[in-house]
């Protein structure tokens, strides 16, 4: 690792607060969603019983459906429906990231095999559509038909973001705005929906509910750009994926489309040479992890994460004062600082 990498990482990474403060009130509720996942999933067809036993047999982060119960415990929603609810919006999380996995050909995550590399790109396909249409039809249950929209749209949504990335993929033209737009659409979408259906549960204002859907947004925004910029920053073994994971599978990040702006004709056309070579050697990833993190690239893109973070805190400020708004107030800090 290069000197100015470390150098980043002992100053803005690595250093986050732990889930479990943020999840201390609702942990009962989280427990349940995980139960929840389990039976939305347990099948007679043996495949699909064996797969998605080992996609939910370890849990992720679990943070969007965290929102979910934290929006709506915000205004003292009492009832059970947050669960199912909750536990739909991991699920479509799961599907997209099957899908995104074989589209960018990616053999880990988390640290363990993607589904596509254990079982072939066919059935992993197959299962992602399975797991999406077994979302909407779930979501059928539900109390409120606004419900099933958010989840349709987002679901609609999430998929155009992906189809928008892979068709810009290894576009070294790409430009911030449209990088923002594909990352709102991919990821903030669903943190967005998830905050969004959280506060209807609570039958919150339609200034609450805008405030906490934007909120939502902004959360998204910072986390998947954190989640861009450690592919740069990062640690193989911390993240459980090699680092420049996104470059070598075509995906063009922000510290790359910054580099690539702001650092003189010579860096652009080298970074382009080693883009363009038909394998990325360990020696041209460390140049270009040498020629990114020397740069100023790396501060920017936290930079632009911590924009996000710093808004969402602002629009927190009209909702209730609770310990489930606390809970909200330190999500940015986790989602900036995290080092996984």
């Amino acid at each position: 690792m290069e000197k100015q990498d470390q150098e980043f990482i002992n100053k803005h990474l690595g250093e986050s607060r732990p889930l479990q403060a943020l999840y201390q009130n609702i942990q009962e509720d989280m427990d349940k969603v995980e139960t929840t996942l389990k039976i939305f999933t347990d099948s007679p067809n043996k495949i699909i019983s064996e797969i998605s036993g080992y996609l939910f047999q370890r849990s992720g982060k679990r943070i969007r459906p965290a929102l979910v119960m934290l929006c709506s415990k915000l205004f003292g929603y009492q009832g059970e429906e947050h669960i199912l609810l909750s536990a739909l919006i991991e699920t479509i999380h799961t599907a997209s990231l099957l899908h995104d996995d074989i589209i960018d050909n990616s053999d880990t995550r988390r640290g363990r095999d993607t589904v596509h590399t254990r079982w072939g790109p066919n059935i992993t396909v197959l299962l992602g559509d399975y797991l999406y249409i077994k979302t909407i039809a779930l979501s059928l249950n539900s109390s409120r038909q606004e419900f099933i929209q958010i989840l349709t749209d987002v679901s609609a949504r999430m998929i155009e973001g992906e189809l928008h990335e892979y068709y810009v993929s290894g576009n070294l033209d790409l430009q911030e705005e449209e990088y923002l737009d594909i990352i709102d659409k991919k990821t903030a979408a669903l943190f967005s929906a998830s905050c969004h259906i959280g506060a209807l549960l609570g039958d919150a204002s339609q200034a609450e509910q805008k405030a906490l859907a934007e909120y939502g947004t902004s959360i998204g925004m910072s986390f998947q750009i954190i989640d861009d910029l450690l592919d740069y920053s990062g640690n193989a073994q911390t993240l459980g994926k090699p680092v420049l994971s996104d470059i070598t599978e075509g995906r063009i990040t922000l510290p790359l489309i910054y580099t690539l702006q702001n650092d003189g004709q010579q860096n652009r056309k080298r970074l382009q040479e080693l883009y363009n070579s038909q394998e990325l050697e360990e020696s041209a990833k460390d140049e270009i992890l040498q020629i990114v993190g020397s740069n100023g690239a790396l501060d920017y893109t936290f930079q632009k994460a911590q924009e996000y973070t710093q808004k969402s805190q602002e629009l927190l400020q009209i909702l209730p004062d609770t310990v489930y708004r606390e809970s909200l107030a330190l999500l940015p800090e986790f989602v900036l600082t995290r080092n996984k």
